[in-house]
């Protein structure tokens, strides 16, 4: 059975999605722990929309895990920097 061109069309876009969906996921995971790290302010944030970003493109747990990760690392960070 052939596709029409429509049906082709939301496949590739399906999947172009889904892999960007999990390149934002990864590199939330990534600010994570810069954010961990370095700057918990910038890297928190930035991790935390790309979490969300990632969970409504599709990739739906992950993406969720990456931004509530975002957020303990800037929380944790805080309370690391403030008892310095």
């Amino acid at each position: 059975m052939r596709r029409t061109p429509l049906e082709e069309e939301m496949a590739t876009s399906t999947v172009r999605s889904t892999s960007a969906a999990r390149i934002c996921t990864i590199v939330g995971f990534v600010c994570a722990v810069l954010a961990l790290l370095l700057n918990p302010i910038l890297f928190g944030v930035i991790g935390l929309v790309l979490g969300v970003v990632g969970a409504v493109l599709g990739d739906k747990p992950l993406g969720w895990y990456a931004a509530a990760a975002n957020v303990v690392a800037m929380v944790l960070s805080m309370l690391i920097l403030s008892a310095l």
